[in-house]
């Protein structure tokens, strides 16, 4: 196996949480966990195939990023940058034939669970920040406009802010059916809707759909998940989706998947829809032979 990229990180964010309208939900004071996070993927491909990784801690999650490892078998080079939503993104060329990629990486998060407001009141679009109106429009996978009057119908008797949010995540948790296979790269919020079953990706998606409706900023997030304070899922370690809404003058994580606040989650991507943050994205048709998703708590 050889290496791409092996090296050492100063702790994200080393100015300390961000405050009101930040970039990423912050934590109050609070001790570390330390985990182990990682994936690989194998793959045959029939040509070259240029392509980007959506793998890596990102750089600004409240999270301290103390070393990690890339490994490709043949040995590739890697070249980094940042999207535009500040994702790290990891350039490498699948060649022709097999490659197996393998990322892994150690990471010291808060020991505690998500943050939560409930007090916390709607913003008036008004006076949003700037920087969340792109996060109310309707997105290639988070038809807002399509299931406005079904998000009003549902949730307009709700008080609005922290409540209604959540009843959002309530609805979606409870209408919705996780099931493995029920959905494609094609699928959005409105088959989602119109079904009511699919993965973590889709529960984010309708999610997010009916909070942009109800005028709430609101971004598709995914990481990784460690079992820290929630079982193994029936289907298996993968990577984890949820979504993060603007509510009290700050952005909060929200998971309609799991319903509820979780510890030591490690933010890989966030954007406007699971189309800003795909784990791999090729120029070609190289074949997904497999891939393992693990992580693994320290203390």
């Amino acid at each position: 196996m050889g290496s791409a990229i092996d090296s050492a990180h100063s702790p994200a964010g080393a100015g300390g949480p961000s405050q009101a309208a930040s970039d990423s939900p912050s934590h109050p004071a609070a001790g570390i966990i330390e985990v182990l996070v990682g994936c690989e993927f194998k793959f045959e491909s029939a040509v070259a195939a240029p392509s980007v990784f959506q793998v890596q801690p990102h750089p600004n999650a409240g999270i301290s990023l103390q070393r990690e490892v890339w490994m490709t078998s043949p040995s590739l080079v890697g070249r980094e940058y940042l999207d535009a939503f500040q994702n790290r993104c990891q350039r490498l060329e699948i060649p022709e034939g097999s490659l197996t990629v393998r990322y892994e990486a150690a990471v010291a998060v808060p020991a505690v669970p998500d943050p939560s407001q409930p007090d916390a009141t709607q913003t008036p679009v008004g006076a949003l920040p700037s920087s969340c109106l792109q996060f109310t429009l309707p997105s290639r996978y988070c038809l807002s406009d399509v299931l406005s009057g079904a998000a009003w119908d549902l949730f307009e008797d709700i008080e609005p802010g922290w409540t209604q949010v959540q009843a959002v995540c309530d609805w979606v948790h409870e209408h919705v059916a996780y099931t493995m296979g029920s959905s494609t790269p094609l699928t959005d919020a409105t088959d989602v809707y119109m079904s009511r079953q699919g993965v973590c990706r889709d529960f984010a998606h309708l999610a997010i759909s009916f909070c942009r409706a109800l005028n709430y900023p609101a971004r598709y997030a995914y990481g990784y998940l460690p079992l820290v304070d929630g079982p193994l899922p029936e289907e298996g370690m993968d990577f984890a989706a949820w979504m993060e809404v603007f509510v009290g003058g700050d952005w909060y994580t929200f998971d309609p998947r799991n319903n509820a606040r979780r510890t030591g989650r490690v933010l890989i991507g966030r954007g406007r829809d699971a189309l800003d943050v795909a784990m791999v994205t090729s120029a070609g048709a190289p074949w997904l032979a497999s891939m393992a998703v693990w992580t693994e708590v320290f203390g």
